[in-house]
């Protein structure tokens, strides 16, 4: 049975929300979709380094430095379709998606084809100039569309969409898996296709209200398995792929659909109180909390980190640092003594209802 439309409906009931729950949201949804998003398609930076690099800027550990600019790129492409989603006036276009491109991959670049007998550009923002393909799980040669069919297929992608949004007849989970689908079979870009689709499954989910969702990077072969499924639906044929029926796809409206009711039903529990936090798939906790607590002592203060919580967020508590930064309650308790040692903060009011002041 279906739970999103009543979920939905008690999800919309439950809002405004607190501007404490909003940023605890919106914090954890900007670590995880960025982490999981770009860790699917080969980035190295763990949930931990992601976290710290998005929320405080670092960059530590030994990851390269061109998986930290993709990470930050990438979240800059999330807050800027999170602003053109929101603005119903502006309908969705194809200068839209190319841009959205051109943020992600930040400047053309090079890469080594798969043989590695030559190297060829990528032209951000542009749609692709050479066929593109990918060997399946069988060893077969899976094409998509040429570079020729992809301007047409776009322009049609896009006008369906409108068309499809206006008349208000699909599920949003449906119009949100059906345009995933349709856009990866025409694969209109020569790199940062997938993170693409996986933004545009969010702007379809947050124009029509809906809170926006993670494909985890540990649900991965579930993922591939629903769009195989689909494939094998519609056929090897580009053309056919781009203009997938419905039920063609309904492994992928199955998955998405899943995943939405997750969402929601979680979304609901944290702001009744029911559970604490929540946490949209990362590495494995021992991992994060070994690596993350390694990084932090040696190369970042966690009394400069708890300064910069406190001065973005003055009623902050130690259980949302200890979460933040990725260390026990206690070690934030012994640098909180002393900071106020030093005479650098002081708690004002009480534990339950004060607030830090940095002095």
């Amino acid at each position: 049975m279906n739970r999103i439309p009543q979920l939905y409906k008690e999800w919309q009931s439950l809002q405004p929300l607190s501007e404490k729950k909003e940023r605890d949201i919106r914090q954890q949804f900007l670590v995880d979709f960025n982490y999981n998003s770009n860790h699917l398609e080969g980035n190295t930076l763990t949930y931990g380094q992601t976290k710290l690099l998005l929320l405080f800027g670092d960059t530590m550990g030994n990851a390269k430095m061109q998986d930290y600019e993709e990470m930050k790129a990438h979240n800059i492409g999330l807050e800027w379709m999170k602003s053109i989603a929101q603005d119903k006036n502006r309908l969705l276009s194809e200068m839209f998606i190319r841009e959205l491109n051109k943020i992600i991959l930040v400047r053309d670049f090079y890469k080594t084809s798969h043989d590695g007998d030559y190297r060829y550009e990528i032209k951000v923002g542009v749609y692709k100039t050479r066929p593109n393909s990918v060997i399946t799980s069988t060893g077969e040669m899976f094409d998509y569309a040429s570079p020729e069919e992809t301007p047409q297929l776009m322009n049609d992608l896009v006008q369906w969409y409108r068309s499809e949004e206006q008349s208000g007849k699909m599920k949003v989970e449906e119009l949100a898996a059906l345009f995933h689908y349709r856009y990866i079979r025409i694969h209109p870009f020569e790199d940062g296709n997938g993170r693409i689709a996986r933004l545009l499954v969010n702007y379809i989910l947050l124009r029509h209200n809906y809170p926006m969702i993670v494909i985890r990077t540990d649900d991965r072969d579930n993922y591939l398995d629903a769009l195989h499924q689909c494939d094998l639906l519609t056929g090897k044929i580009p053309y056919d792929g781009a203009n997938a029926a419905l039920e063609q796809i309904k492994p992928l409206v199955d998955y998405i659909s899943g995943i939405l009711e997750t969402k929601l039903a979680t979304l609901i529990k944290f702001v009744k109180g029911e559970i604490p936090d929540f946490v949209e798939g990362k590495e494995d906790a021992t991992s994060i909390n070994t690596s993350v607590s390694v990084n932090v002592s040696q190369d970042v203060s966690v009394k400069t980190k708890i300064i910069e919580l406190i001065a973005q967020q003055p009623n902050i508590t130690v259980k949302e640092m200890s979460h933040l930064l990725s260390v026990t309650e206690r070690t934030i308790y012994r640098q909180l003594d002393v900071l106020k040692t030093e005479n650098r903060i002081e708690r004002i009011g009480s534990d339950k209802t004060g607030y830090w002041k940095i002095k």
